[in-house]
């Protein structure tokens, strides 16, 4: 059963943390943190979304707070760095706010950039990563199947891991992993997973090569490791802009997959001005821990959202908590 609603709203502080840069076209990131007894957990979907979708990211919550944990199977999880869709000339600076991580995974397709911008942003990554790194690019869905072939091909001479979401729909993916497939370039799918109806309905129909599993969309640990297990496809752990609690939750959605094949977009703390913990999940050596994370009182005071802010966000979780099933 989950909690009652007062219970969550007891313990609810709303926080806002400014970014190092701009990223899916914020400068600010907005959550909520509550305490369960398993320790605190994190309630952030964005404001765009609807209560219907916004209410698997409270059972998520909910979970990671109150929920029993799966078997783990690693302590340490190696974390890719997350390069947003800035010019070439500030690649290195922001790359290096992730020591020791192997792998970039660089935002492409950027309303209002080039195809240009995101070749010269690619060859930047690979130049600082070298032959022996990995970059990934992630369009998040910004291309039709044309333009993804385009740009693919553009970016191909950068030795690609994969390409994430370059298009919208399943019926899009399908085609454009069938026009590239003969480049041996894997295509991995995001927003068709975590975004959809049935989230197994791009591994149904042999759209992706690779599945990137989010905690926090996907309803919680367990239910993530369900679709995972389903899909039967390789899935790379990410996050969704979280707090260092968040990341905590993906952490151990990461050490209970009993494959883990890829470094996973779990090391996002970097992309944050502020955090809610003296000990952020930053990439060391690039890995970040398994551990619940000790939130700071008086770092959420200094963070607090406003009263406007703050009123929005518990009306929220009571529109979100009427919509979640009985058990």
């Amino acid at each position: 059963m989950h909690p009652p609603l007062t219970e969550l709203l007891a313990s609810a502080r709303v926080v806002q943390l400014p970014l190092t840069s701009r990223f899916r076209g914020i400068t600010v990131r907005e959550a909520v943190l509550m305490q369960g007894p398993n320790g605190w957990t994190e309630f952030s979907p964005f404001l765009e979304y609807d209560d219907t979708e916004a209410s698997a990211w409270l059972a998520a919550a909910i979970d990671f707070g109150w929920g029993e944990l799966p078997p783990l199977h690693r302590s340490r999880i190696p974390v890719n760095a997350t390069l947003p869709a800035v010019p070439a000339a500030e690649v290195r600076d922001i790359l290096n706010r992730y020591p020791g991580c192997r792998t970039v995974k660089v935002k492409v397709a950027e309303v209002g950039q080039t195809l240009a911008d995101d070749v010269a942003r690619v060859a930047a990554a690979r130049e600082f990563v070298g032959d022996e790194g990995r970059v990934r690019v992630d369009a998040n869905g910004g291309w039709n199947v044309d333009e993804a072939e385009r740009a693919i091909h553009a970016l191909a001479p950068y030795d690609l891991e994969y390409v994430e979401q370059p298009c919208a729909s399943v019926p899009e993916l399908a085609e454009i992993r069938e026009r590239v497939r003969y480049m041996d370039i894997p295509i991995a799918a995001d927003e068709s997973v975590r975004k959809a109806e049935d989230p197994l309905a791009v591994a149904k129909a042999e759209a992706a090569d690779i599945l990137v599993i989010k905690a926090q969309p996907l309803g919680g640990i367990r239910s993530a490791l369900r679709i995972a297990d389903a899909a039967g496809l390789p899935v790379v752990i990410s996050s969704a802009l979280d707090t260092s609690v968040g990341l905590s939750m993906g952490a151990h959605l990461a050490a209970a997959v009993p494959e883990l094949e890829f470094d996973c977009g779990l090391g996002t703390a970097a992309l944050l001005d502020a955090d809610v913990t003296d000990t952020p999940l930053l990439p060391v050596d690039g890995e970040i821990p398994v551990e619940r994370v000790d939130v700071s009182p008086l770092l959420l005071e200094w963070h607090a959202a406003s009263v406007e802010r703050r009123d929005w966000w518990l009306e929220r979780i009571v529109h979100c908590h009427a919509l979640l099933p009985e058990s």
